[in-house]
């Protein structure tokens, strides 16, 4: 299945010269999901992964699957004052400005193997913040997934050394 084939491009979206890639047309066709969650799942079948944590927003609707598939834990790393515990934080760099993710302080118990999921890879910032996260909390990344990866945002620079895994990339588009 092109799963290419069931992602919109939407033009000016959120504001002009940028084309959004909208999965939204991918997760609402049930043969086009599966797909995706199951490309996942069968590359870290074998991880040994204990959790799987989720961006939000998008990260949660692919996230929850995967871990429910792969039969571990799933944790939220969400915008900052939406979690109800004691949090811990991670900013990152914005195009203008600077942004920040939290997980809860106990969200992850030291040596837990975690899968980071979201769906898309642009410019990485939110993706190495969740890294932080997970590190400072004491576990171990065994890698990213992500649905779309934008090669030429250059997001998978700020990932060495993290195995980065996408199901679709679009080149320059």
């Amino acid at each position: 299945m092109d799963l290419k084939e069931l992602i919109r491009d939407v033009p000016g979206f959120p504001k002009e010269g940028i084309i959004f890639k909208d999965i939204t047309t991918l997760t609402k066709d049930a043969a086009g999901f599966r797909e995706s969650v199951d490309r996942i799942v069968e590359r870290y079948a074998d991880a040994a992964v204990d959790l799987v944590v989720g961006i939000e927003a998008r990260g949660f609707i692919f996230g929850g699957a995967i871990a429910y598939q792969l039969g571990v834990g799933f944790v939220p790393a969400r915008k900052p004052g939406k979690l109800p515990a004691e949090t811990v934080r991670a900013e990152y760099e914005l195009e203008y400005g600077t942004d920040a993710i939290e997980m809860h302080k106990d969200a992850i118990t030291p040596g837990q193997r975690v899968l980071i999921v979201d769906d898309l890879l642009a410019t990485g910032g939110t993706a190495c913040a969740a890294a932080v996260l997970v590190e400072k909390l004491g576990g171990q990344v065994v890698a990213f997934a992500f649905l779309v990866d934008l090669p030429f945002l250059g997001g998978g620079g700020k990932l060495p050394g993290y195995e980065v895994f996408s199901l679709v990339a679009y080149e320059g588009e």
